[in-house]
């Protein structure tokens, strides 16, 4: 890796996620003369980025005194872990200096933004780094940022919020450390992309019992929602939104009656169920079948109007296995019987189906749906097919 080429000649931003967080978006430095001929005695001297003395002598700028070589070196540790697993391991060191120059809070936005993004490329898919920024301090900064008026700095932050909240370690020091409103009133106010990043972080948090206890009593069903409308809903944001409604409608009435009494509320679950990826639909079936089971004469018909039985068909045929079984249960729920049952055979679901589709209002629905029952049919026959021929198979004697 060649270290002459460390400073971008031009400045981008790419979307950050828990998958890849990095970011390219360093803007060139036309710095003194003394910090030009550092970053050539730095490329002369280094033959590839693993090599020892090049790594403790990044180590050694990002500890010095001098603010330009502490982000020269900063740039240099984010450009080298971007991708690379073993540096991210050898500049661990670095977290501590790092965190503190996100505290200098009278440095140059520059400088934070060096730090940010370096700490975001250290705890990239590496634990310990995660843990070790958390303890180094770096959540009281990061929520300063997270305030900030500078959209860039608020959408690092919440990337690294992003990233930190993945630990499982971190949830519970995060949650209690405030975080959880300021990420709600990013969802509310923040740019898209840290909306984005915003409720991916809400939905890492949300798994620990007390975090979401913290999470209902900000109220974010709302902005949740409109994030999720506006999302693309093959997107992994309206994947996290459904994961972190889903959460939201198990034990709070409130939320369930939020989300039937918000216009266009439970058709956004719906678009998910049906163009979503494989997990978003999976938390898409499970926040409908929670509504549901909550009180199905409740919200029964709030879920058929939004015409749901075509995306449930297509679950229960193309589904993970999860998701199946879930839209059998709520297929079962939402047909026209005062008890049903709580569990449905495979070889009833046809007929369970054709009494809904009867009731379906209009007759793009009705015809979606036909067809849907028609290729589950034929799945259905082609199973039982199979599985009678393999049966022969084996009663066959030589």
């Amino acid at each position: 890796m060649d270290l002459a080429s460390t400073v971008p000649s031009s400045s981008s931003s790419s979307s950050v996620s828990s998958i890849d967080t990095s970011h390219d978006c360093d803007s060139p430095r036309g710095g003194d003369a003394d910090h030009e001929l550092l970053h050539a005695s730095v490329s002369v001297s280094v033959s590839s980025s693993s090599s020892s003395a090049s790594i403790q002598r990044i180590l050694g700028l990002i500890r010095s005194e001098d603010p330009d070589s502490r982000l020269f070196a900063a740039r240099e540790i984010r450009r080298l872990t971007k991708t690379s697993h073993r540096c991210r391991r050898h500049f661990s060191q670095a977290v501590e200096p790092l965190v503190s120059m996100l505290r200098l809070l009278d440095s140059p936005e520059s400088h934070h933004e060096a730090a940010l993004l370096a700490l975001l490329n250290l705890a990239v898919k590496y634990e310990k780094n995660k843990v070790s920024i958390v303890e180094a301090g770096a959540l009281e900064p990061i929520m300063n940022f997270l305030q900030s008026n500078r959209p860039t700095l608020q959408e690092y932050a919440s990337a690294s919020l992003l990233t930190l909240s993945a630990s499982a370690s971190n949830k519970p020091i995060i949650g209690a450390n405030g975080v959880i409103p300021l990420l709600v009133k990013v969802i509310k106010h923040g740019s898209p992309q840290a909306k984005a990043d915003a409720v991916m972080a809400l939905s890492n948090l949300s798994t620990l019992s007390t975090n979401l206890t913290m999470i209902l009593s900000t109220k974010p069903l709302s902005p949740v929602l409109n994030l999720l409308k506006s999302s693309k809903k093959s997107s992994k944001t309206s994947e996290k939104c459904c994961s972190l409604i889903e959460s939201l409608m198990v034990s709070n009435e409130e939320a369930r009656t939020g989300l039937v009494s918000d216009e266009g509320g439970v058709l956004a679950v719906v678009e998910v169920l049906e163009n979503g990826s494989l997990q978003a639909k999976e938390h898409a079936v499970g926040v409908l079948l929670t509504l549901c089971q909550s009180d199905r004469s409740k919200y029964r018909e709030p879920i058929l109007k939004e015409g749901v039985i075509p995306g449930l068909l297509e679950l229960t045929v193309q589904g993970t296995s999860k998701s199946r079984t879930k839209a059998q249960r709520l297929l079962c729920l939402l047909r026209d019987s005062d008890s049903p049952r709580s569990e449905v055979q495979p070889d009833t679901i046809e007929n369970i189906v054709s009494s809904l589709i009867s009731h379906i209002d209009g007759d793009d629905q009705s015809g979606k749906a036909k067809k849907m029952l028609a290729e589950m049919v034929q799945v259905s026959m082609e199973k039982s097919l199979r599985h009678l021929q393999e049966r022969a198979s084996t009663l066959v004697r030589p």
